[in-house]
């Protein structure tokens, strides 16, 4: 039966302390242990948490770097899920390199916060290495996120960023951009003829009084909530189109030419 530190089942861990703890690393090899990456393991049950996970490349890391990235955009809580490998920057100077689990870069690192006792770069220093980075849809979805926290946007793709309540949604308007068709308004709050509330549009044309919403997974689980909202919208005058995400990644055509039908003149 492998020794296994109760210490060490509940959190990740360096090889400095599996040692202190009394394992080998050839222990750590066994069937009981799992390697994130160079010098850091966790327990084989360990139920991953980002934050933890997070805290132990700390120790690992130089004194003057800061996470960045994607990993930098999850700490600023801009992002759903902790993309991997973790992303650090470290001063030019720095030896530290890339290991299996940890991307490093180099480069400068005084724009940085700590967040929950971690440094990280700064929310606006994060955005504009992403916009450099990512396909401009994606950066876009971090805008949008980044906007719907109440950040100020300081980068050129900012202009088109919105508080968009979903990554599906940003890829939705990011397709009828890309199509030439109008900027559409976003979570706009849609009024009747005697000004009562009727429900909030994901997208929306005021020209055309046409609707536009992505039905995400949870839309099943509210289907009667979301078809007496419809019929509160189609009942106030407002025209409405429904896409999901199998529409958008399979059918942009149909989805671009739908939208432009309807805002066209009759």
């Amino acid at each position: 039966m492998p020794r296994i530190p109760s210490n060490l089942t509940c959190r990740p861990f360096t090889l400095q302390e599996a040692r202190a703890a009394g394992l080998t690393l050839t222990s750590l090899q066994g069937k009981s242990w799992r390697r994130l990456g160079r010098g850091l393991y966790c327990w084989r049950s360990w139920r991953e948490d980002p934050w933890q996970l997070l805290a132990a490349w700390r120790k690992l890391l130089p004194p003057d770097a800061a996470f960045a990235g994607l990993s930098a955009a999850w700490l600023h809580h801009l992002d759903f899920e902790l993309h991997h490998p973790v992303e650090v920057v470290v001063p030019l100077k720095s030896g530290a390199r890339s290991r299996r689990g940890l991307v490093v870069r180099h480069g400068d690192v005084r724009d940085s916060v700590e967040v929950r006792g971690l440094r990280t770069t700064s929310i606006d220093c994060t955005l504009q290495d992403l916009c450099r980075t990512l396909p401009a849809v994606e950066a876009l979805v971090l805008l949008d996120a980044a906007v719907r926290a109440g950040v100020r946007i300081h980068t050129p793709l900012g202009m088109l960023a919105g508080p968009a309540e979903s990554p599906m949604e940003t890829r939705l308007r990011w397709l009828l951009l890309q199509a030439g068709l109008p900027r559409p308004q976003v979570q706009t709050d849609l009024r009747d003829s005697d000004g009562r509330f009727v429900g909030r549009a994901d997208l929306y044309y005021p020209a055309a009084r046409l609707v536009i919403e992505y039905d995400g997974q949870n839309h099943r689980d509210r289907l009667v909530e979301d078809n007496r909202r419809q019929n509160l919208i189609l009942n106030a005058g407002f025209r409405l189109l429904r896409f999901t995400a199998a529409d958008i990644r399979q059918r942009p055509d149909v989805v671009t030419s739908q939208v432009r039908r309807a805002l066209s003149p009759a």
